[in-house]
């Protein structure tokens, strides 16, 4: 492709006023480099703290020929992977990249990624190489999350890929009319649609400013989310645990019939039963809450309520 693409640009901002200055800075220099023109869609997904006004005054000042500036604010915080639907389903370029607004997805990569798209790339994952940002604890977590679903899904995903990537209209257009599940896990529905694929690794920089929108829990939801998009082993575990104790149940009765009918004097089996009791308890508790995780999800489907609500769009 040798004319001009239009490619829109997604940010999700979630608490961003000390990132987002620098994130204009770079932003305005690929543009003016940039052959291409840009739609800048900032979404602001329910901030609490000024980083819509800043971004209502780059609106502002932000004048270029070859680029457009444009703001959507969620009625509330809906997650970060609602606002990048939120981005998608608004935007209108050739391409659309989405990449979070606190500079860990280096923009300047975005020139790299456009050369794989001109190529006949539909889709173009970038995958973390390092995370000068990362703990080893959270470095530990993310292989450990990768290698568990990689092994429960059918659909192997590249490890440490990120919320960084991008997508041709073609797979948009997809993603806008038959992809809508509540509870979603994007970075894995990318890589899994299909289409030509390319792949760039980059190195995530040491955060600037804020802190992450991700603690533990969040982290532990998504997983959940993940699992039950990409897997329904965890549904299966029912029915191994069933089989391993029948087999260990039969065994037990043989022994216990044998004793009685050929030993020396019966068995009382009082801490056999009571310990077989609580395992066996243990583990249908476990299962009933596995079972529960995917009613809960099926329930959110079924409601069928917005992925998310625009209180702006300008």
């Amino acid at each position: 492709m040798n004319y001009p693409l239009k490619v829109s640009v997604v940010f999700s901002v979630y608490n961003e006023c000390e990132s987002l200055p620098a994130l204009f800075d770079t932003i305005s220099g690929l543009v003016q480099a940039s052959r291409h023109h840009f739609e800048l869609i900032f979404v602001n997904d329910g901030s609490t703290d000024n980083s819509g006004a800043i971004i209502g005054e780059f609106r502002g000042r932000f004048l270029s020929p070859n680029a457009t500036v444009r703001y959507l604010q969620l009625s509330r915080n809906f997650g970060h992977e609602a606002a990048m639907i939120a981005g998608i389903d608004h935007a209108t370029g050739d391409a659309v990249i989405c990449l979070d607004a606190d500079l860990q997805h280096p923009p300047e990569l975005i020139p790299q990624m456009l050369e794989h798209f001109e190529k006949g790339c539909d889709i173009v994952t970038m995958v973390r190489r390092k995370n000068a940002g990362s703990s080893r604890q959270g470095r530990f977590f993310s292989s450990l999350f990768y290698c568990f679903i990689n092994q429960l899904s059918p659909h192997k995903l590249q490890e440490n890929a990120s919320d960084f990537f991008l997508i041709s209209k073609k797979v948009a257009e997809i993603l806008k009319k038959d992809f809508r599940e509540r509870n979603r896990f994007l970075r894995g529905i990318i890589q899994t649609i299909g289409f030509q694929t390319a792949t760039i690794g980059f190195e995530a920089p040491t955060r600037q400013a804020g802190k992450s929108k991700y603690p533990f829990f969040r982290l532990l939801s998504l997983t959940s989310a993940a699992i039950s998009s990409f897997s329904k082993a965890p549904l299966f575990l029912g029915i191994w645990f069933g089989f391993f104790f029948a087999l260990i149940s039969f065994l037990l009765g043989f022994y216990t019939l044998w004793v009685y009918l050929f030993g020396q004097t019966p068995p009382s089996g009082y801490t056999t039963i009571v310990l077989f009791m609580s395992v066996s308890f243990m583990i249908l508790f476990f299962l009933i809450g596995i079972i529960g995780i995917y009613v809960g999800y099926l329930f959110d489907e079924q409601k069928n309520r917005p992925l998310y609500i625009v209180e702006i769009n300008e």
